[in-house]
């Protein structure tokens, strides 16, 4: 009698809205053979690299203080261990007064490590995993009220080995894609298109990124997944307006727990799904809409 191995899932030592701990089996199963590349162009907490197993990454996100924190604590995460659990263990570490004090100290610095110390604190004590600026570019994310906290030393030394392998940047998704070659997997984890269309953009780390965009990125993926044999995978929101910006693309639906109130009380189940640009896939469907405007043309 055989018995399943267990594979353990790593958590991320970053608290993220929308995080992807919950479907990572679902992602890892969409995984071909034979890649040696992961590239993630908003790369976020950085869960699906943890929970992936290739030779080499490429994460990026636009947002500066993100990338600075991973590159921080790839080059040195002892010292950023020490440093950043001493905000944890302040006798004032869990009230508002210290927390609005060390995010005004946060905006005020152009010191990177101050800022790399800092955002962790304020990821952990902040409401709900958000990380958001303002017009300013300004961190703007209240208080949380919590009443436990817990530094996450394991993860990051665990992010810290794991990081080795990995090159971390700031940059577009565009700029990002135009790394892609035929040993790359691309996995994007973009601001979900909304569930009702009367919502048509979403705050990006103090950048709009609306359905003009969403647009871009399923388009890229489809050049991408062509051009250079790369395989493709987008996770979104299931709806109609995705699944036309997709076409081309086979789809995995999951349904993920998500709250949907700011007390995080009120948990619903949200369809989401996963594009998977193939070029074989792409090539085909090309094929039959070819097929269905040459027969809609004759007589």
């Amino acid at each position: 009698m055989s018995s399943k191995i267990m594979v353990p899932k790593y958590r991320s030592f970053l608290k993220w809205a929308g995080g992807k701990y919950r479907v990572i089996d679902d992602i890892k199963r969409l995984y071909p053979k034979g890649k040696t590349q992961l590239i993630e162009p908003f790369v976020g907490a950085g869960t699906v690299f943890l929970n992936s197993d290739f030779d080499h990454y490429l994460l990026a996100d636009i947002n500066p203080d993100l990338i600075n924190l991973f590159n921080i604590v790839k080059a040195d995460v002892n010292t950023y261990i020490k440093e950043s659990r001493s905000l944890f263990i302040h006798p004032e570490a869990n009230t508002a007064t210290r927390y609005y004090q060390l995010r005004a100290l946060f905006n005020q610095s152009d010191d990177r490590w101050l800022r790399a110390i800092i955002f962790l604190y304020l990821n952990r004590f902040g409401f709900n995993g958000l990380c958001r600026y303002n017009s300013e570019n300004e961190f703007n994310v209240p208080f949380g009220s919590y009443s436990q906290h817990y530094f996450p030393e394991k993860e990051l030394h665990y992010f810290a080995e794991k990081a080795q392998k990995a090159e971390f940047i700031c940059a577009s998704f565009q700029q990002t894609f135009a790394a892609a070659s035929e040993n790359s997997v691309i996995y994007c984890d973009p601001p979900y298109a909304p569930i009702k269309q009367e919502s048509n953009f979403t705050r990006y780390a103090g950048n709009d990124f609306g359905l003009t965009q969403q647009q871009e990125l399923a388009e890229l993926s489809k050049q991408t997944a062509q051009q250079h044999n790369a395989l493709v995978m987008i996770s979104n929101h299931d709806t109609v307006f995705t699944r036309r910006i997709y076409q081309g693309a086979r789809f995995k639906r999951v349904n993920v727990q998500r709250s949907i109130s700011h007390s995080g009380e009120k948990r619903i189940k949200v369809k989401e799904l996963i594009a998977v640009f193939e070029k074989q896939n792409l090539q085909k469907w090309q094929a039959k809409q070819q097929m269905k405007a040459a027969l809609s043309e004759s007589p």
